[in-house]
């Protein structure tokens, strides 16, 4: 009886998970897991209403999680495994407290308004700080927590649909920086003019700019070397000599920024591990210090070496990407023209005042 029997329970399980056909990889790995001791119980015994929300949930293409019952234990779909990041591979049916420890503080109180009285929630663009890719990173996100009702009528969990904001939010902060120093810049005449364009507003935005500083190469007249000297920082930047040095001799490899390297190469270059290398960066609006620094050399058109360079600061919250790279580009670019088109005005101003003077 019992060999007529097995063919009848495995059709019954295949039965008891057909409402997950169709559910990606999500779908496949409910399917896969032993629910058999979570408190939820085996996939059969599951209220109607959290499998009809799981299936609803499995088979958007928008970004969901599902939290159920008072530990509000952990669903999602596919297009919400980038959020999850290096999390993925445990957080199926863990509790979402334990899911997102980082930033409970924050949205627990939402999912726990939501189940106790029955009403959806909305935020835009909020500030979390998730822990998703190794380090504690800056994210954006637009979501609401909706109630779910399970099979009596009671609120049995909440479903959350979310947007993740946060490259248009940085994004649209780094295009306003470009955009206000290209304007300024425009209003400038002279090297010194420049440096003070740039120094106010590489101030303006310390999320993405903890700190930075921009240095000039020019001839030492004492050593028949060459240097670089400090010429303009930004606000947040402490004025020691440590992290601030007001000048740099070539000679010195063993320099903190590289101005050897870069009057050589004329590369861009990661100072990494700043603590490392006795420098207190600010702390910045994020409370924490930076780690490390962008070197990007400012260019001169049809000449071998660059007139200088930026060091920009880097946001510890933020990975160093390539459109956070370009950005830094971006900017020691709009200060190389500004710096040559004032050295031109200057070239002009001296011509025609030695024509004056014939």
């Amino acid at each position: 009886m019992d060999m007529v029997a097995e063919p009848d329970k495995i059709k019954a399980v295949s039965r008891s998970s057909d409402w997950l056909a169709d559910g990606g990889t999500m779908g496949a790995r409910i399917r896969a897991f032993d629910w058999s001791n979570h408190p939820l119980g085996p996939l059969e015994a599951w209220p109607q209403s959290l499998k009809i929300a799981v299936r609803i949930m499995l088979t958007s293409r928008y970004a969901m999680w599902l939290g159920w019952g008072t530990e509000f234990y952990f669903f999602c779909n596919d297009a919400y495994l980038p959020t999850v990041g290096i999390k993925e591979s445990w957080v199926l049916g863990a509790s979402a407290r334990q899911v997102w420890a980082e930033i409970w503080p924050d949205i627990g109180p939402r999912a726990e308004t939501v189940v106790a009285t029955g009403k959806a929630t909305w935020d835009e663009s909020l500030l979390l700080f998730l822990e998703r890719s190794g380090y504690v990173e800056e994210t954006y996100h637009t979501f609401s927590y909706s109630p779910i009702s399970d099979d009596d009528g009671s609120t049995g969990g909440m479903l959350c649909v979310v947007t993740e904001d946060t490259e248009r939010v940085i994004g649209e902060r780094r295009l306003r920086l470009l955009r206000e120093l290209a304007a300024d810049l425009t209003q400038t005449n002279t090297e010194e003019e420049v440096c003070q364009v740039a120094s106010r507003q590489l101030s303006s935005d310390d999320k993405d700019l903890p700190f930075a500083l921009l240095y000039l190469f020019e001839a030492n007249a004492e050593t028949n070397g060459w240097q670089a000297r400090l010429v303009c920082a930004s606000a947040t930047t402490p004025l020691d000599e440590t992290i601030a040095p007001p000048v740099i001799e070539l000679a010195n490899a063993a320099a903190l920024w590289p101005a050897q390297a870069v009057w050589r190469e004329a590369e861009a270059l990661t100072v990494a591990d700043l603590a490392a290398q006795k420098v207190v960066p600010p702390m910045g609006p994020w409370q924490q210090p930076t780690r490390q620094a962008l070197v990007i050399p400012l260019a001169q058109q049809g000449q071998e070496h660059p007139a200088g360079f930026l060091v920009a600061g880097l946001n510890p919250l933020r990975a160093l990407d390539a459109s956070y790279r370009g950005f830094i580009s971006l900017l020691a670019g709009q200060i190389t023209a500004a710096l040559a088109n004032a050295r031109a005005y200057e070239a002009e101003r001296r011509r025609v005042a030695a024509l004056a003077e014939l």
